[in-house]
Protein backbone atom coordinates (compact mmCIF):
# COMPACT_ATOMS: atom_id res chain seq x y z
CA UNK A 1 0.00 0.00 0.00
CA UNK A 2 2.82 2.49 0.62
CA UNK A 3 4.84 2.20 -1.93
CA UNK A 4 1.78 4.34 -3.67
CA UNK A 5 2.92 7.36 -2.41
CA UNK A 6 6.25 7.13 -4.68
CA UNK A 7 3.16 7.65 -7.59
CA UNK A 8 2.20 11.07 -5.95
CA UNK A 9 5.35 12.83 -6.92
CA UNK A 10 4.57 11.69 -11.02
CA UNK A 11 1.18 13.38 -10.09
CA UNK A 12 3.18 16.61 -9.08
CA UNK A 13 5.20 16.70 -12.06
CA UNK A 14 1.73 16.41 -13.95
CA UNK A 15 0.68 19.28 -12.78
CA UNK A 16 3.73 21.37 -12.63
CA UNK A 17 4.33 20.46 -16.33
CA UNK A 18 1.04 20.69 -18.07
CA UNK A 19 -1.20 22.19 -16.04
CA UNK A 20 -3.84 18.85 -15.55
CA UNK A 21 -3.28 15.31 -15.52
CA UNK A 22 -2.59 15.22 -11.83
CA UNK A 23 -6.48 13.40 -10.56
CA UNK A 24 -5.67 11.44 -13.92
CA UNK A 25 -3.21 9.43 -11.83
CA UNK A 26 -4.40 10.09 -8.58
CA UNK A 27 -7.64 8.35 -8.65
CA UNK A 28 -6.45 4.90 -9.93
CA UNK A 29 -3.79 4.92 -7.49
CA UNK A 30 -5.76 5.60 -4.59
CA UNK A 31 -8.23 2.70 -5.53
CA UNK A 32 -5.67 -0.19 -7.45
CA UNK A 33 -2.32 0.86 -5.61
CA UNK A 34 -3.84 2.46 -1.85
CA UNK A 35 -6.85 0.14 -2.10
CA UNK A 36 -9.15 2.70 -1.17
CA UNK A 37 -13.37 3.19 -1.80
CA UNK A 38 -13.53 4.69 -4.99
CA UNK A 39 -15.96 7.27 -3.43
CA UNK A 40 -12.88 8.30 -0.87
CA UNK A 41 -10.65 8.01 -3.62
CA UNK A 42 -12.50 10.52 -5.45
CA UNK A 43 -12.78 13.30 -2.68
CA UNK A 44 -9.17 12.73 -1.49
CA UNK A 45 -7.95 13.27 -5.05
CA UNK A 46 -9.69 16.86 -4.53
CA UNK A 47 -7.67 17.55 -1.90
CA UNK A 48 -4.17 16.31 -3.23
CA UNK A 49 -4.85 18.04 -6.50
CA UNK A 50 -6.23 21.14 -4.77
CA UNK A 51 -3.79 21.85 -2.52
CA UNK A 52 -0.50 20.52 -4.81
CA UNK A 53 -2.18 22.81 -7.39
CA UNK A 54 -2.32 25.92 -4.99
CA UNK A 55 1.26 25.37 -4.18
CA UNK A 56 2.27 24.93 -7.75
CA UNK A 57 0.90 28.37 -8.88
CA UNK A 58 4.19 29.98 -6.99
CA UNK A 59 6.88 29.21 -9.27
CA UNK A 60 4.33 29.76 -12.13
CA UNK A 61 3.75 33.59 -10.84
CA UNK A 62 7.18 34.21 -10.33
CA UNK A 63 7.84 33.27 -14.08
CA UNK A 64 4.85 35.87 -15.12
CA UNK A 65 2.62 32.21 -16.44
CA UNK A 66 -0.90 33.44 -14.56
CA UNK A 67 -3.97 35.67 -15.35
CA UNK A 68 -5.75 36.31 -11.75
CA UNK A 69 -8.75 38.00 -13.73
CA UNK A 70 -9.29 34.73 -15.95
CA UNK A 71 -8.63 32.55 -13.18
CA UNK A 72 -11.35 34.34 -11.16
CA UNK A 73 -14.10 34.65 -13.58
CA UNK A 74 -13.26 30.49 -14.61
CA UNK A 75 -12.68 29.61 -11.14
CA UNK A 76 -15.82 31.44 -9.62
CA UNK A 77 -18.54 28.95 -12.11
CA UNK A 78 -16.04 25.96 -11.54
CA UNK A 79 -16.33 25.73 -8.37
CA UNK A 80 -20.16 26.27 -7.91
CA UNK A 81 -20.30 23.27 -10.52
CA UNK A 82 -17.98 21.25 -8.67
CA UNK A 83 -19.72 21.66 -5.01
CA UNK A 84 -22.49 21.06 -7.32
CA UNK A 85 -21.04 17.92 -8.75
CA UNK A 86 -20.02 16.75 -5.67
CA UNK A 87 -23.20 16.80 -3.73
CA UNK A 88 -25.05 15.11 -7.22
CA UNK A 89 -22.09 12.12 -6.61
CA UNK A 90 -24.49 11.00 -3.25
CA UNK A 91 -27.10 9.01 -6.68
CA UNK A 92 -24.48 7.52 -8.70
CA UNK A 93 -22.52 3.78 -7.35
CA UNK A 94 -18.90 3.89 -6.94
CA UNK A 95 -18.14 1.40 -9.77
CA UNK A 96 -20.59 4.20 -11.95
CA UNK A 97 -17.98 7.01 -11.17
CA UNK A 98 -15.45 4.95 -12.08
CA UNK A 99 -17.03 3.53 -15.23
CA UNK A 100 -17.47 7.73 -15.98
CA UNK A 101 -13.67 8.14 -15.16
CA UNK A 102 -12.32 5.91 -17.39
CA UNK A 103 -14.07 8.11 -20.24
CA UNK A 104 -13.39 11.03 -18.96
CA UNK A 105 -9.38 9.01 -19.12
CA UNK A 106 -10.49 8.50 -23.14
CA UNK A 107 -11.52 12.48 -23.47
CA UNK A 108 -7.74 13.57 -21.58
CA UNK A 109 -6.16 11.45 -23.52
CA UNK A 110 -7.93 13.24 -27.41
CA UNK A 111 -6.37 16.36 -25.96
CA UNK A 112 -3.43 15.34 -25.16
CA UNK A 113 -2.47 13.43 -28.30
CA UNK A 114 -4.50 16.42 -30.67
CA UNK A 115 -1.82 18.08 -32.72
CA UNK A 116 -0.45 21.48 -31.51
CA UNK A 117 -1.87 24.51 -32.95
CA UNK A 118 0.71 26.54 -34.79
CA UNK A 119 2.86 28.86 -32.70
CA UNK A 120 1.77 31.73 -35.37
CA UNK A 121 -1.68 30.99 -34.43
CA UNK A 122 -1.53 31.02 -30.93
CA UNK A 123 0.08 34.52 -30.94
CA UNK A 124 -2.74 35.92 -33.33
CA UNK A 125 -4.93 35.00 -30.62
CA UNK A 126 -3.07 37.58 -28.25
CA UNK A 127 -5.19 40.33 -29.60
CA UNK A 128 -8.84 38.85 -29.60
CA UNK A 129 -11.46 39.50 -26.33
CA UNK A 130 -12.09 37.09 -23.77
CA UNK A 131 -15.44 34.88 -24.35
CA UNK A 132 -16.86 35.76 -21.13
CA UNK A 133 -20.10 33.49 -21.38
CA UNK A 134 -18.32 30.25 -23.18
CA UNK A 135 -15.86 30.41 -20.22
CA UNK A 136 -18.34 30.03 -17.96
CA UNK A 137 -20.03 27.38 -19.87
CA UNK A 138 -17.44 25.39 -19.87
CA UNK A 139 -16.16 26.46 -15.98
CA UNK A 140 -19.76 25.18 -14.65
CA UNK A 141 -19.09 21.89 -16.88
CA UNK A 142 -16.01 20.90 -15.97
CA UNK A 143 -17.28 21.82 -12.20
CA UNK A 144 -19.49 19.47 -12.22
CA UNK A 145 -17.17 16.98 -14.01
CA UNK A 146 -14.46 17.74 -11.15
CA UNK A 147 -17.29 17.14 -8.37
CA UNK A 148 -18.55 13.50 -9.86
CA UNK A 149 -15.35 11.72 -10.90
CA UNK A 150 -12.65 13.82 -8.74
CA UNK A 151 -11.33 15.11 -12.01
CA UNK A 152 -9.19 18.54 -11.83
CA UNK A 153 -9.94 19.06 -15.24
CA UNK A 154 -6.83 20.53 -16.54
CA UNK A 155 -6.77 18.56 -19.69
CA UNK A 156 -10.12 20.82 -20.22
CA UNK A 157 -9.40 23.90 -18.10
CA UNK A 158 -5.84 24.22 -20.80
CA UNK A 159 -7.73 24.04 -23.89
CA UNK A 160 -10.36 26.40 -23.06
CA UNK A 161 -8.01 29.20 -21.90
CA UNK A 162 -6.24 28.78 -25.18
CA UNK A 163 -9.23 29.02 -27.09
CA UNK A 164 -11.25 30.77 -25.52
CA UNK A 165 -9.59 33.18 -23.32
CA UNK A 166 -6.96 33.17 -25.86
CA UNK A 167 -3.80 32.74 -23.61
CA UNK A 168 -0.52 31.88 -24.72
CA UNK A 169 0.15 27.77 -23.78
CA UNK A 170 2.31 28.46 -20.65
CA UNK A 171 0.34 31.21 -19.28
CA UNK A 172 -2.74 28.85 -19.77
CA UNK A 173 -1.07 26.08 -17.52
CA UNK A 174 -0.06 28.82 -14.70
CA UNK A 175 -3.77 29.80 -14.63
CA UNK A 176 -5.46 26.30 -15.00
CA UNK A 177 -3.16 25.41 -11.41
CA UNK A 178 -5.10 28.20 -9.49
CA UNK A 179 -8.59 27.19 -11.38
CA UNK A 180 -7.89 23.77 -10.32
CA UNK A 181 -7.22 24.89 -6.60
CA UNK A 182 -10.20 26.52 -6.54
CA UNK A 183 -13.21 24.36 -7.67
CA UNK A 184 -10.83 21.25 -6.11
CA UNK A 185 -11.24 22.15 -2.63
CA UNK A 186 -15.08 23.27 -3.50
CA UNK A 187 -15.50 19.45 -4.66
CA UNK A 188 -13.60 18.35 -1.40
CA UNK A 189 -15.90 20.19 1.04
CA UNK A 190 -19.01 18.71 -0.89
CA UNK A 191 -17.79 15.35 -0.04
CA UNK A 192 -17.62 16.22 3.45
CA UNK A 193 -20.14 13.86 5.70
CA UNK A 194 -20.52 11.46 2.45
CA UNK A 195 -16.92 9.70 2.99
CA UNK A 196 -14.69 9.11 6.10
CA UNK A 197 -11.02 10.80 5.00
CA UNK A 198 -8.28 9.26 5.76
CA UNK A 199 -6.38 11.90 6.79
CA UNK A 200 -2.86 10.80 7.95
CA UNK A 201 -2.90 9.19 4.80
CA UNK A 202 -4.05 11.84 2.44
CA UNK A 203 -1.33 14.51 4.24
CA UNK A 204 1.83 11.85 3.80
CA UNK A 205 0.24 11.24 -0.13
CA UNK A 206 -0.26 15.56 -0.86
CA UNK A 207 3.16 16.15 0.55
CA UNK A 208 4.87 14.09 -1.74
CA UNK A 209 2.66 15.83 -4.55
CA UNK A 210 3.51 18.91 -3.38
CA UNK A 211 7.23 18.10 -4.03
CA UNK A 212 6.72 16.54 -7.37
CA UNK A 213 4.72 20.05 -9.10
CA UNK A 214 7.76 21.90 -7.67
CA UNK A 215 9.90 19.52 -10.02
CA UNK A 216 7.40 19.64 -12.90
CA UNK A 217 7.35 23.61 -12.75
CA UNK A 218 11.10 23.71 -12.67
CA UNK A 219 10.96 21.60 -15.67
CA UNK A 220 8.32 23.65 -17.61
CA UNK A 221 11.46 25.34 -19.60
CA UNK A 222 13.69 22.49 -20.55
CA UNK A 223 10.89 19.19 -21.16
CA UNK A 224 9.70 19.40 -24.55
CA UNK A 225 6.06 19.26 -23.53
CA UNK A 226 4.53 17.83 -27.06
CA UNK A 227 6.72 14.51 -26.29
CA UNK A 228 5.24 14.71 -22.49
CA UNK A 229 1.94 14.73 -23.83
CA UNK A 230 1.90 12.02 -26.21
CA UNK A 231 3.17 9.65 -23.48
CA UNK A 232 0.81 10.59 -21.33
CA UNK A 233 -2.24 10.24 -23.64
CA UNK A 234 -1.15 6.88 -24.31
CA UNK A 235 -0.48 6.14 -20.96
CA UNK A 236 -4.90 7.36 -20.12
CA UNK A 237 -5.49 4.88 -23.04
CA UNK A 238 -3.92 2.10 -21.67
CA UNK A 239 -5.20 3.13 -17.69
CA UNK A 240 -9.11 3.79 -19.25
CA UNK A 241 -9.22 0.17 -20.42
CA UNK A 242 -7.77 -1.39 -17.62
CA UNK A 243 -10.77 0.75 -14.92
CA UNK A 244 -13.28 -0.54 -18.20
CA UNK A 245 -11.76 -4.21 -18.08
CA UNK A 246 -11.66 -4.31 -13.96
CA UNK A 247 -15.51 -3.50 -13.95
CA UNK A 248 -16.31 -5.50 -16.96
CA UNK A 249 -19.22 -7.49 -14.56
CA UNK A 250 -20.93 -4.16 -15.59
CA UNK A 251 -21.32 -4.70 -19.15
CA UNK A 252 -21.37 -8.40 -18.86
CA UNK A 253 -24.51 -8.59 -16.53
CA UNK A 254 -26.30 -7.13 -20.25
CA UNK A 255 -25.49 -9.98 -22.04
Amino acid sequence: MYWGFSFAILIGISLGLLGGGGSILTVPIFVYVMGWEPKVAIAASLAVVGLTSLVGVLPHHRQGNLNFRVAVIFGAVAMFGTYLGARLAIFFSGTAQLILFSFVMAVAAFFMLKPKKSKEASQSNLNKKYSYVLLSVEGLAVGVLTGLVGVGGGFMIVPALVLLAHLPMKLAVGTSLLIIAFKSFAGFVGYLGQVQVPWKELGLFTVFSVIGIFIGSALVKKVPAESLKKIFGIFLILMSLFILFKNREVFLQFF
